[in-house]
């Protein structure tokens, strides 16, 4: 899991994903995995399982819309900033540019983060039917706005930029909530 988080899909070679199981041979790894791609499947499955729980308040339907997106935004800050692994996300950068022949790669990360936007957006609309979102919002404009900056968090903890900083700019972006009736 950490290779791939950390070089990506691609450049994550079969020598380096063999050594760092204490150098198996190929023909052991294509026995216990069947491929490079099944293996990066179950590397992101077990990401989100443990890394991505940060997450878990957009899909809670018993957690207020607005908390729900602000813990999220700050739990992912603070999980894509831990030393203790790579930074930034995994599903974000692991397969953002991959060749045609890993088109199937890139398209199974990016129906990932497709969850996530539907579960902010899911979020968005529940704030605005219970009016703590007032109405005359783009409901889809916000939603993207939310998701985009959640994807942002990833490359700006990749490039250093401070934990505490960027738990202010969750802060800045949560002032741009609308305020309800």
């Amino acid at each position: 899991m950490h290779l791939f988080w950390e070089h990506g899909y691609e450049a994550t070679s079969l020598a380096q994903l063999r050594e760092a199981m204490g150098g198996i041979s190929s023909a052991s790894f294509y026995a216990a995995f069947q491929s490079k791609e099944a293996l990066f499947r179950e590397a992101v499955a077990l990401y989100r399982e443990q890394h991505g729980a940060c997450l878990g308040p957009l899909f809670d339907p018993a957690a207020t819309p607005r908390d729900a997106i602000e813990h999220a935004l700050r739990g992912s800050v603070d999980m894509q900033t831990d030393g203790g692994h790579p930074l930034g996300c995994l599903v974000c950068s692991s397969a953002a540019s991959c060749s045609p022949e890993a088109a199937e790669v890139r398209g199974f990360v990016a129906a990932i983060r497709h969850g996530n936007h539907v579960a902010i957006r899911s979020c968005v609309d529940r704030a605005a039917q219970d009016g703590s979102l007032p109405s005359g919002h783009d409901n889809e404009a916000l939603a993207a706005m939310f998701n985009g900056f959640l994807m942002g968090i990833s490359a700006q903890a990749r490039d250093g930029v401070a934990r505490s900083t960027l738990q202010g700019s969750v802060s800045e972006i949560m002032r741009l909530w609308p305020v309800g009736a």
